[in-house]
């Protein structure tokens, strides 16, 4: 399942997934995907590791700006992914 996290002044829609483990690690999906002229594109970085997957339409300098943000903004997302997302958040 995916969360609605936020949406950036261009457009840019955020999403994360539930908790899930890899050989024991807690790991969370985040989605970007922002409309663009004919579709949209999309990226997905999987913290706390920050690798990228699945990324199209994107540029290596918009994928570093999205990298800060995801950085700056990881505590947060994994405890509303831990919780259920914003619904949920009562016990944030």
């Amino acid at each position: 399942m995916l969360y609605p996290f936020m949406t950036l002044d261009d457009g840019t829609e955020i999403v994360h997934s539930e908790p899930f483990y890899v050989d024991g690690k807690e790991k969370v999906r985040v989605v970007f995907e922002k409309p663009v002229y004919g579709g949209f594109k999309h990226a997905e970085c999987i913290i706390p590791d920050y690798s990228w997957e699945d990324v199209s339409g994107y540029s290596s300098e918009e994928i570093d700006e999205l990298l800060g943000i995801t950085k700056d903004l990881s505590a947060v997302i994994i405890n509303l992914a831990r919780n259920g997302g914003f619904d949920n958040a009562s016990s944030f």
